[in-house]
């Protein structure tokens, strides 16, 4: 049956609109399983550069469903046109979709080469390419295809071997096997007879029922360890503060106040109180009588401090420049260290190519000359009470999203993780919720408990496995307590190895292209044979 133009553009489309009903907060996350099917439809017998124009558009439509909360953060809060910042949202979009197309592409070729091999081809290109766009321009990792499970425990353990993309791997085949199984279904008699897929079929179902049975093991395996391991009593404040007061020094003194109230509310003697990021409208080191409110809020609370705060330095010339800082303060108040963010927000704290954009300082309203920092990874956690040292990492904000630096982080001694993040910026919307899901990916590729202040939320804790112990509503202004697990030095093979399984699908998606490159030279000689003949 020869499908129309309309036809495989629906398809498509439907593609398209799955995908962010797969995240939060839709998080129908078992649509992922199926998420592709109607792609893979379309493209099957068609052109290589066909197959990556639908493609395209499926990943273009998909990404618009996706990150709508750019249009927010750019209108709302940079105070840039609406129009704009929906053309820009459009821009962002299709540039993820060119990742799709180059998917679509590759399983077209794949196809057209052995399509025995897709069971295994078509996941090693997505993962490919998801981790292509880890880094590519800077990276946007949003909304892999494996965050999607998230809530899945058991399926999600594979993280602390794999990292996030063996889940997006795993999601991939099952695709393809149930592409392959409804292509079987299609089959007309002016095709030949397809045999039923039997072998990507049962490879789905056998590393499904593993990984499957590896989750539960490793969760009984997490809660044996917990029961046993020490743990910290730390308090979360979420303090609400809107985003348009946020950095008005009229409210300076009302935001000191509210961190003081909900400070006292965590309790004292906590092993660690924690605020969000740039919790402080000021320069904690050199705004002295702002910072004499900091010292009070701690000598009250009796605890460890660790909030964000914005530091000032200069180049050697005299040029000032900022960094995004987390510090950390002892009981005694004392600076007992500091971290500094490394991987910037572009069009946030920094201007990509700003010889040639710099026109984009004029358009955006907030952007700082913000710089990367340096040093150590990890912070040590002052005067825990009948306890070995214990060291944490800080991943700040956009930091989160990438699984190489909190793995770096826990390579380098964490025993716990804590995230410090402003999530004012994307409204009522459902990056948030996004934004929160994957920090349950970087808990159970580390088994590194994560604690999480954020400014509107979501604030919350996350066990080592990965399960959401507390949970805060955005916009509410609220103090969590609770306890975090440790962990001892002992690193998972993620932790250890790092991104080994992502390589290895780059390494297996060159062998099957280069497959494809020379059946397409050997059919070519023979059509120029025949020719000749």
């Amino acid at each position: 049956m020869q499908l129309t133009f309309l036809t495989r553009l629906l398809a498509v489309a439907l593609t398209g609109l799955i995908h962010p009903l797969c995240f939060p907060h839709f998080d129908l996350g078992w649509l992922a399983w199926v998420v592709l099917v109607p792609l893979h439809w379309t493209i099957t017998g068609i052109t290589s550069r066909k197959s990556f124009c639908y493609g395209w558009v499926a990943g273009t439509i998909a990404f618009s469903g996706t990150i709508p909360w750019v249009i927010t953060a750019m209108n709302q809060y940079g105070q840039v046109p609406w129009a704009v910042s929906a053309l820009l949202m459009l821009l962002l979009a299709t540039y993820l979709g060119i990742f799709v197309g180059g998917y679509a592409w590759g399983y077209a070729k794949l196809h057209q080469w052995n399509p025995a091999w897709l069971w295994l081809g078509a996941p090693s290109m997505w993962v490919s390419l998801e981790y292509l766009r880890t880094y590519a321009l800077s990276g946007f990792p949003w909304t892999l295809l494996g965050y999607s499970q998230y809530q899945w425990l058991s399926v999600i353990q594979i993280s602390d071997i794999t990292g996030v993309y063996g889940v997006s791997f795993l999601i991939v085949m099952g695709n393809v096997a149930i592409t392959l199984c409804l292509n079987r279904m299609r089959a007309t008699q002016e095709q030949h007879v397809l045999l039923f897929p039997w072998r990507p079929a049962l490879a789905f179902l056998i590393l499904l029922s593993a990984t499957l049975a590896y989750g539960h093991w490793q969760i009984n395996e997490q809660a044996t360890l917990d029961r046993s391991a020490q743990s910290l009593s730390i308090g979360l404040v979420q303090p609400n503060i809107s985003q348009d007061k946020k950095w008005d020094r009229a409210y300076v003194d009302e935001t000191l106040t509210r961190f003081s109230t909900l400070s006292q509310q965590a309790g004292q003697n906590l092993d660690l109180l924690i605020w969000p990021e740039a919790a402080t409208p000021f320069f904690f080191e050199r705004e002295k009588a702002y910072q004499q409110n900091i010292l009070s809020i701690l000598r009250q609370s009796q605890s460890p401090l660790l909030f964000g705060s914005p530091t000032l330095r200069y180049e050697p010339d005299g040029t000032p420049f900022l960094l995004n800082s987390a510090y950390l303060l002892s009981q005694e108040k004392l600076l007992t260290g500091r971290y500094d963010k490394r991987h910037l927000v572009p069009f946030g704290e920094y201007v990509p190519l700003k010889s040639l954009l710099f026109f984009l300082e004029k358009l955006v309203v907030g952007i700082g000359d913000f710089k990367p920092g340096q040093g150590s990874m990890t912070l040590r956690l002052p005067n825990l009470t009948n306890a070995t040292p214990t060291s944490f990492g800080v991943p700040i904000c956009f930091e989160v999203i990438f699984p190489d630096l909190v793995r770096r982080m826990a390579k380098e001694g964490a025993n716990f993780l804590v995230t410090l993040t402003n999530d004012a910026w994307f409204g009522d919307s459902s990056a948030p919720y996004q934004h929160f899901s994957m920090v349950v990916f970087r808990a159970v590729e580390n088994h590194r408990a994560f604690a999480r202040a954020a400014n509107t939320g979501i604030s919350g804790i996350i066990g080592p496995d990965g399960r959401i112990l507390t949970q805060t509503p955005i916009f509410s202004q609220q103090t969590v307590t609770g306890s975090l697990p440790l962990r001892a030095a002992s690193l998972t093979i993620y932790t250890q190895y790092g991104d080994v399984f992502s390589w290895g699908c780059v390494i297996l998606t060159g062998i099957f292209l280069i497959g494809c490159r020379m059946t397409a030279s050997t059919h070519t000689k023979r059509h120029i044979s025949s020719h000749t003949i």
